[in-house]
């Protein structure tokens, strides 16, 4: 099976970032529907999508009806003056994946089904704005249930967590 996953600039949030993409200005709405199509065509083993909250409304709408949402609630997370209540989760658009019980639910007593949710604080100090924390990226492929012999596109590497979670797991491609 082969999943893609995307970390872009959040819609809204390229001032964040101190620059722009050479594939297109990321708080222009025709730039993700046109990840999303990618995404769509390229990856029907299934895909991942972090994305702000705020753009939740404006996203969904341009995804398959089939894609569902995943929280990742920080325990830990930055608090922005005259910003009331915090943004304490993002979401996490996800389709596909394997959907069989492989492994099994419950193995060796231990739960293997995913959660639609995780609760981990930030990372700090990781040279890149927004940096997924380690468990956060392994809940993701276990959102797509990827196993070894697997091909994951992390289609933003930034740092290169994900790629390394990857690694782990199973064979890893580099970002196309």
């Amino acid at each position: 099976m082969k999943v893609a996953y995307a970390d872009p600039p959040y819609l809204g949030c390229c001032g964040l970032y101190g620059h722009r993409h050479d594939d297109g200005c990321w708080n222009d709405v025709a730039t993700h529907r046109a990840l999303i199509d990618r995404l769509t065509r390229e990856f029907p083993g299934g895909w991942a999508l972090s994305a702000s909250t705020p753009s939740l409304r404006t996203l969904l709408p341009l995804c398959p009806d089939d894609a569902r949402v995943a929280s990742w609630s920080k325990s830990f997370c930055a608090f922005k003056r005259g910003v009331r209540p915090a943004f304490a989760w993002e979401a996490v658009i996800f389709r596909g994946g394997r959907n069989k019980n492989h492994p099994p639910p419950v193995k060796g007593g231990k739960q293997t089904t995913p959660k639609d949710f995780i609760v981990h604080p930030i990372t700090l100090r990781k040279g890149l704005t927004g940096a997924k924390p380690e468990a956060v990226c392994a809940w993701i492929l276990d959102l797509l249930n990827v196993q070894a012999g697997d091909k994951v596109v992390d289609l933003f590497p930034g740092t290169g967590i994900m790629g390394r979670v990857a690694a782990k797991r199973t064979a890893i491609e580099g970002a196309v």
